[in-house]
């Protein structure tokens, strides 16, 4: 089984119907599909530094924040289907269907899931994924560290990662991977003909790099 997370930087890539199509036609019974916030959870950041409430509030509208980015892509490949609990995701599944996760009912009653900014959508496609016992979990991103082998440590230092994802992963025998938003035929021969190019792998090793090195990355 895969989890594969769609970043919300991808709302403004062309790319995004070709994603979807492409989970649609070889991902059924296989694929769960994890949206990020995108522009939604940014307008709650903005709305968090304007206003002051709370960040168990935060938590909860950015949460809500995936599922409307999730409502988006169901628009757009009508094929895909929400699931809101385990058993919906594991029928859809067994029905040879995509589900696209909606987050809220699941998350918000485990209280092992802090709710802070420091576990994002990210964090919630390892954690969906550590309770489905995935193989692998794909993050799909608007751009690519500008070389291979970065460690999970090295992306949370620079933004790329949440903090809480480094937690997640230890341990984690989930292989990890990350591709930019225009790698849809890595993935396709990922998903269909298990070919795995190591250099979009995540390690989980950290590998001591200087500042410079580090700065090379962009926040997405």
């Amino acid at each position: 089984m895969w989890v594969v997370k769609l970043g919300g930087s991808l709302m403004n890539s062309r790319y995004l119907p070709e994603w979807l199509t492409l989970l649609a036609d070889h991902g059924a019974g296989k694929v769960i599909l994890v949206p990020g916030g995108g522009l939604f959870a940014n307008q709650v950041r903005r709305a968090q530094a304007q206003w002051h409430f709370d960040d168990l509030t935060a938590h909860q509208m950015a949460l809500r924040a995936m599922e409307q980015y999730g409502l988006m892509l169901l628009s757009l490949e009508p094929r895909l289907c929400p699931a809101s609990s385990m058993m919906a995701i594991n029928d859809a599944v067994d029905n040879g269907k995509v589900p696209v996760w909606f987050p809220y009912d699941m998350v918000t009653v485990n209280h092992d899931i802090p709710a802070s900014w420091d576990f994002t959508s990210d964090s919630l496609s390892l954690w969906l994924a550590r309770q489905l016992n995935s193989k692998h979990l794909v993050l799909v991103k608007s751009i690519q560290p500008e070389r291979a082998h970065y460690s999970i440590d090295d992306l949370s230092e620079c933004g790329m990662l949440d903090k809480g994802f480094t937690t997640l992963a230890e341990h984690s025998k989930i292989k990890l991977w990350w591709l930019s938003h225009d790698q849809i035929p890595v993935f396709h021969n990922m998903l269909c003909h298990d070919e795995f190019p190591e250099n979009f792998k995540i390690t989980t090793h950290h590998a001591k790099k200087n500042k410079t090195e580090i700065n090379t990355l962009v926040t997405c």
